[in-house]
């Protein structure tokens, strides 16, 4: 009202004769009544920019309204009649905004819709195909089906395509993470108060986070046979880069898909390698999970040290491993490496040793103990709330009770 109109995008439609208009599902659609077709355009899409207007071609091939047939009305005695074709493009038609078709003369009301499943096969381009579905409103479904396909047989794309579509869905992505931070940021600073606007974003069916990929594309994926191995590693791979690229943290059931595919083609240099070049992050779920390889590649235990250790936050699992393998002594040295052997438990340590068999191993420990009684308390002996009274027993029985220490007064 305030100005004059701007033309700013240009739709092509190359073909003559009556036209109708209507928009669904952010799509302008075009009816053409002499070839009774309809074509789709998308002005999101790119197009040709001539200096003033963009200038855009349709983005499927003409397709006709699919045919709806019209129920006979009428006495109970004449309804077994077949339904009549609904005459489509029919000159009563009238079109309003923004998606109601009225036929004037049948009497009928529609609604129009866009089905998705069908532009996976007229639309090629697994980018542009990408680019389309993004912006339509119930797109996840088809969109995890399309990465299904270009990963499996007689559809596979190659890893240049995969990354292509990767980097769109991650793209997608990082902007709803952007903007639920920048929301939660504003709200726990206590500024949402004070902007009666702010609202949170809202999360899209285009949004395909790294859970959705992982349940409906790539742990199905991986447990196909026909891909070679390494296929499915780089696609994994792939994956990952793709999400490190846009800053998003990988989860790491993702991690554990690689490694538990790594295993599954007995690929362990390539393992060692990963996990060498940090290509795969540390977390405690990672390490355990090597752990839990030992049995089939003993360097894993060494790996899940070293990670666990990486990590600093995970003292109380090294020490647990280390236990658990009986190695006690290399658990107090490294407990005492990090200054925190004043506080663990004698009684863990000392089951430990009992359990390891070997009377040397724990008469070391239990000495240790009382030295550290002695030093913290001024008293070598075991105070009741440390629950160690049957290794004071088995000390006795093994090494004599003269063995034990004497309390040093000064």
């Amino acid at each position: 009202r305030e100005g004059s109109c701007k033309k700013t995008h240009i739709l092509k439609l190359n073909r003559t004769g009556k036209f109708a208009l209507n928009v669904v599902d952010n799509l302008v659609v075009v009816h053409h009544q002499d070839t009774e077709t309809s074509v789709i355009f998308d002005i999101k899409l790119k197009g040709e920019f001539d200096g003033s207007a963009t200038i855009h071609q349709f983005v499927l091939p003409p397709r006709s309204i699919q045919p709806y047939q019209i129920p006979v009305a009428g006495p109970a005695s004449v309804t077994s009649q077949s339904p009549v074709p609904c005459k489509l493009y029919s000159s009563s038609w009238i079109v309003f905004q923004p998606d109601i078709i009225i036929s004037a003369s049948e009497g009928y009301l529609w609604s129009l819709q866009v089905k998705l499943e069908p532009v996976v096969n007229l639309l090629l381009d697994k980018g542009k195909l990408m680019d389309f579905l993004l912006q339509r409103k119930e797109c996840k479904m088809v969109i995890l089906s399309v990465c299904s396909q270009m990963l499996s047989e007689p559809e596979r794309g190659s890893l240049s395509v995969i990354a292509t579509v990767f980097d769109k869905l991650n793209h997608e992505y990082k902007k709803y993470l952007e903007a639920e931070q920048s929301y939660t940021m504003v709200v726990e600073a206590g500024l949402s108060r004070s902007n009666p606007l702010l609202k949170r974003p809202v999360r899209t069916q285009a949004v395909i986070d790294q859970s959705d990929m992982y349940t409906h594309v790539l742990s199905v994926f991986t447990e196909k046979k026909e891909a070679p191995h390494k296929f499915t590693i780089a696609v994994l791979m792939e994956y990952i880069r793709s999400l490190n690229q846009f800053q998003i943290a990988v989860q790491h059931y993702l991690y554990e898909l690689v490694i538990k595919t790594l295993v599954q083609h007995n690929l362990f240099y390539m393992l060692h390698q990963f996990l060498q070049y940090h290509v795969l992050s540390d977390s405690k779920p990672l390490a355990c999970l090597l752990l839990s390889l030992e049995s089939i590649y003993p360097p894993a235990h060494q790996l899940s040290l070293d990670m666990l250790k990486r990590l600093s936050t995970a003292n109380d699992e090294i020490v647990e491993v280390l236990l658990s393998k009986h190695q006690v002594l290399a658990a107090l040295r490294f407990i005492r490496g990090i200054g925190g052997h004043d506080s663990i438990s004698a009684r863990k340590f000392l089951d430990a040793a009992k359990q390891a068999e070997d009377d040397m191993l724990f008469y070391t420990i239990f000495r240790f103990f009382e030295q550290r009684n002695q030093r913290l308390r001024g008293n070598p002996s075991f105070t009741p709330g440390e629950h160690c009274e049957e290794h004071v027993t088995f000390f006795k029985q093994v090494f004599g009770e003269q063995a034990l220490m004497k309390p040093t007064t000064f």
